[in-house]
């Protein structure tokens, strides 16, 4: 999986398509990724001593990895990445631009 958490991404299929946000958490062993705003879900939460109300919240969902697309600043787009050994390290390079992912 060449996305990982901090990335910017860009959702390229689904209800949020289009949306461009950054990702919160990354779930390898599942496939799945948890986007910033994406996924919106409402949650019923029961009354604890933390949060003695209780109540309804909402939270983002995962998403499946391949229905987002790390996102380009350069070419104002979603790229895909390749991997490129730089100074004896492996780096993820955007196709598009041939910028180094950050």
């Amino acid at each position: 999986m060449k996305i990982k958490t901090g990335d910017k991404v860009i959702v390229i299929t689904g209800a949020d398509k289009g949306t461009i946000g950054e990702v919160k958490k990354a779930f390898p062993a599942e496939d799945k990724v948890i986007v910033e705003g994406v996924k919106m879900i409402k949650k019923h939460q029961k009354p604890t001593q933390a949060n003695p109300d209780g109540g309804i919240i909402e939270t983002e969902a995962k998403i499946h990895v391949s229905n987002v697309m790390l996102y380009d600043e350069k070419a104002k787009a979603g790229s895909r990445v390749s991997m490129v050994e730089k100074d004896g390290q492996k780096v993820r390079v955007f196709k598009k631009s041939g910028k180094e992912v950050k």
